[in-house]
This record gives structure tokens, sequence and C-alpha cells, in this order.
């Protein structure tokens, strides 16, 4: 009996508080085909819900936060119900935190404190943080410290929301004890059998200590503005100790770490993706971000002198460079063309008559198999490195390590992409990216650099708006990333009106399944709107 009714009680709670969306059928398949759930797979259930959702994808990422952040330019706005995103990325979390609940419990089951069981507990430390910290800095305050915990007392089914500074300061200490309790030298049981299950890191323990302190850097400097003084002793801890981190550029050698889904090494098609864009339809290049990467306005590209347009961007139908204007005017001829349907696979230049304005780069939207997914990567750390020297924050000011950062960010950002482009691929027909996509040979490291270098600034705000413009470029597929850098700086370059739109509403179920917290809540922020800032931008 009471076994009947924990099991209801789980059901009960999953039934009230959260909906399954679109590609969850795919995610919650055991790959390595068990009956039975393990530890191991149950981490990989919550790996593969890192993946970008179909909505998401779609209704946050390409109907809003490309638009905020200016990264491209939004032609038409067509697809007011947003909230089918906000559905998606809101079960998506609440539905596997739940499954981190379970494995916790199970963890702290074990009785086992050896440095194999604390390399488990690490690894799902740093992936609750990754995951809590994404939610909480779209939508704000959110539930965090009883949601998923239906299964342990029907008080838990409607969590309460907790604010955002006290789920920044856990996490941060979650990921700190993560980083130093990981052994990687300690790979014997329970941890062999578990780790064979890693379908993101593969179990290189020293990558996942990178990835902690990594992400320690990431949110301690986003929310310096609210806590100097805690932010200020993490950034110096991490870097005073030369603690493990990603690293884009050792000196002048590469080394392009990053932490990203690679669907061909989990056997994954990444078909949101081109769908997201296909269906949408309403992206393309803008005029801002085309400022940030010519020197004019020339269609022939004379003008370019950043390789990453080629990466990220193509030309028009007629083989122009044409930006869609960032504040366009109703005399504004309309975008049109299909850029982005399946049929280029095979007819790569038909993008439609109507295609005038530069589309996204066919193959960075059409690659299922070797375009990966982003978390971060190391040209990141760089650049968070570099506005701790510049600001001294954490660390003596310093202009030339500062410059020095900045350097191996703007380089390490250059080869990543350039090496991720390279090596794709369209489906269907099998064509490489040069078998249709032809690079000037003399946009390389030098030319970018020459025109992005803190040599052509003066002052300190025009060398912090350098970092900021390159890292939101090198964010240009982590939107939400560019998204927070935008909030929290307000200093990214941008055309038209200062960025007014802060955060995301709280999606419709919420406020029938959890009325009165979200009642509370509402009334707290002043009202669910776009514009109420977020704790850390206040």
């Amino acid at each position: 009996m009471k076994t009947k009714i924990i099991l209801s009680i789980i059901f009960i709670s999953l039934l009230l508080t959260y909906s399954c969306d679109k590609g969850y059928e795919e995610m919650n398949k055991d790959p390595h085909g068990f009956t039975t759930a393990s530890d191991g797979s149950i981490f990989n259930s919550i790996l593969s819900s890192l993946r970008l959702g179909w909505n998401e994808q779609f209704y946050i990422n390409n109907e809003i936060l490309y638009k905020q952040t200016q990264l491209a330019a939004l032609t038409k706005e067509e697809w007011g119900n947003f909230t089918i995103g906000t559905e998606e990325v809101w079960s998506n979390y609440y539905l596997n935190l739940t499954l981190v609940r379970d494995l916790q419990t199970k963890f702290n089951n074990m009785g086992d404190t050896s440095n194999a069981v604390n390399n488990m507990k690490s690894m799902l430390k740093i992936v609750l943080a990754y995951k809590t910290f994404k939610l909480t800095d779209l939508f704000g305050d959110i539930p965090f410290f009883e949601a998923g915990r239906g299964f342990e007392d029907l008080e838990y089914v409607r969590p309460k929301y907790d604010s955002q500074e006290s789920i920044y300061m856990f996490l941060l200490d979650e990921l700190k004890w993560a980083s130093e309790n990981i052994d990687v030298t300690a790979t014997q049981e329970p941890y062999a059998t578990f780790s064979s299950f890693d379908n993101l890191l593969f179990g290189d323990l020293a990558k996942w200590q990178k990835f902690a302190n990594s992400l320690r850097l990431r949110y301690a400097m986003r929310m310096y503005n609210k806590e100097p003084e805690s932010s200020g002793e993490i950034i110096k801890e991490i870097i005073e100790n030369n603690l493990p981190v990603l690293t884009g550029y050792n000196l002048s050698s590469p080394v392009l770490d990053n932490v990203s889904i690679w669907p061909y090494s989990v056997s994954w098609k990444n078909e949101a993706l081109n769908w997201s864009f296909r269906e949408h339809d309403n992206l393309r290049m803008g005029s801002n971000v085309w400022s940030q990467m010519s020197v004019n306005d020339s269609s022939d590209g004379s003008g370019i002198f950043d390789l990453r347009t080629y990466l990220f961007f193509e030309t028009n139908n007629e083989s122009k460079w044409r930006p869609y204007p960032q504040i366009s005017s109703p005399d504004t001829p309309p975008s049109g063309g299909v850029p982005y349907a399946t049929h280029r696979d095979i007819f790569f230049t038909n993008k439609g008559e109507y295609c005038i304005y530069s589309p996204f780069n066919f193959y960075l939207v059409r690659d299922e198999d070797n375009v990966p997914e982003i978390l971060m990567t190391g040209a990141e750390v760089h650049f968070i490195k570099a506005e701790a020297f510049l600001r001294g924050i954490g660390v003596a000011q310093s202009e030339m390590d500062a410059s020095n950062e900045y350097m191996s960010g703007v380089m390490a950002s250059f080869d990543l992409w350039k090496e991720i482009m390279l090596n794709s691929k369209l489906p269907s027909s099998g064509a490489g990216f040069t078998d249709n996509i032809s690079l000037p040979t003399n946009l390389d490291q030098s030319k970018l650099i020459n025109n992005v270098g803190f040599w052509n600034v003066t002052s300190e705000i025009e060398k912090l708006q350098l970092i900021y413009s390159q890292r939101s470029i090198d964010n240009f597929r982590q939107v939400w990333e560019a998204f927070s850098v935008e909030r929290r700086t307000m200093l990214t370059k941008r055309e038209g009106p200062a960025l007014d739109y802060f955060r995301l509403q709280y999606p419709p179920s919420e406020q029938i399944n959890n009325t009165k917290n979200w009642l509370e809540q509402v009334s707290k922020m002043g009202g669910d709107n776009n514009n109420v800032k977020i704790w850390w931008m206040q």
C-alpha cells in the first residue's frame, strides 16, 4: 500500500505540474535499450535534456532573442504564441529536475564517500547548475529548493518560488564543491559504469572540472553588480590559483576547449535545427551585426574583415551581401524567398527570387550531424578574464593582461567556428561547406584582429564594448547567453532604442497548476511582464 501511495504521488506530481512537449519521446528513450533504469541511464536522460527544444528554438530564440540581442534581424513578427516555447523550456527543466532529485537521493543513500562516488555527485551538480542558471536567467525567480520533490511529500507538488539570489549563491557553492571533489584518478566502480553513460564529456573528469570552474567564472561575473565582494572572491580564487578552466588559446597555440553536444558523437540527428528556421523563416542578417563585421556596406563583400560573416550568413539570391535594417520602416521592402528549405541540399543556389536579404548560412542551420549545440567555450572564458583584468575585478587591474585575454578569445572564436563550419555537410547531398561556399583567403585572424584590437579605441568603456560585442558574436548560437551579456552590461553595440525586454513571462501552466505561489511571486515582482528586471540587473 505504501508503495502504491508513493507511485500515485509521483504520478499526480508530474500530471499536475509538468507537461510533455514535442521531442520528449526521443529524449526519454534509453539509448542503450535497457528496460530498467540504472543510475547511468537516468543521468544520460538528464544530459539529453540539455538539447535545445524544437519550440524553444522556434518561439524563444528565433522569434524573441535574436531580435533583442540584434545578432540578427527579425523581418516579420508573426509568431506571437511564444508561450508554446516557454511551456517547453519550463517543462523540460522540471520534468528532468525530478530525475536529478531521484539520483541525488540514490547517491546520498549509498553511504559511500569514496572519490569515485564523489565524481558522480560532482557531474550531477554541474549539470543541475547549468540547467538551473539558464532557466533562472530567462525568467528570474523560479521554484527550485522544493521543486522536483513531489515524490517525497505532497506539500512539494506545488513548490514555492525562490529568489534568484538564493539560487545563485547555492549553485555557486555547489560548483565549488564539484570542482574540489572531482578526482581524475578515481575511475573505479561505481564510477566506471556510470561514466559509460556520459554522452556529454564521455567520462573526461578533467574537462568536467574545467566546466565547473568556467561556469563559476561566468555566473560570478554575471552577478558582480549585485554581489561585488562574493564575485570578486570567486574570480580571484580561480584566476590567481590558476584553477583548471576551459581554454581557447594557450599563448599562441589553439586549444579550442568547448563543452558541446555533437550530434554525430551520440548518434543523434538534430532535426529541430532546420525545422525551427525553415518553418519560422523570418530571420536574416541584420544591419547591426553586419556593421560589426564589415567596414562598409559594399554588397560585393569588399568591406568584410571578419571571416565569421561567411560562416554565419550568406549572400542573397543575387550573390550580394545585403542586411535587413535592424530598425525597419514602412517602406522597407519585405523579406522572402526560401533560403532555409531542404531543396537546397541539392539545388544550393536556389534561394528563391524574393530572397533579397542575406540569410543565415544554410550549412549552419541545416547540418544535422556536425554543427554542435554549444554550452560553453574556451573563448568565452578568455572574454570573462579580459573583463576581470580591465575592470580589476578580483585581480589587479592590468590592461596588458586584459588585451592578451581578449585577443585569445577572438582567436579562439575565429578558429573554433571555422573548424566547425569547414567540417559541416548537407544531409541529403553530403556536400561539404567549401563545395558550395568559397572563403576569401585574406580573411584571416590578422585581418580580424587589426579591426577589433584595443588599439582602435581609447577609453575603458570602448574597450569593454569590444569585449562584450566579441563575446556576443562568439555566442551567435547561444543567443540566450548573448541576451544575458546585453542585459547585464547594456554596452553591446545596438541600433535604435535601448533594450527594454528583460525576461520571459512565466508559462500559463504555472497560473493553473501553481496558482497560489504564482500569484504571490507576480505580486512581489509588480507584474509578470517582460520589462521587469531580474535580480542581477537591479
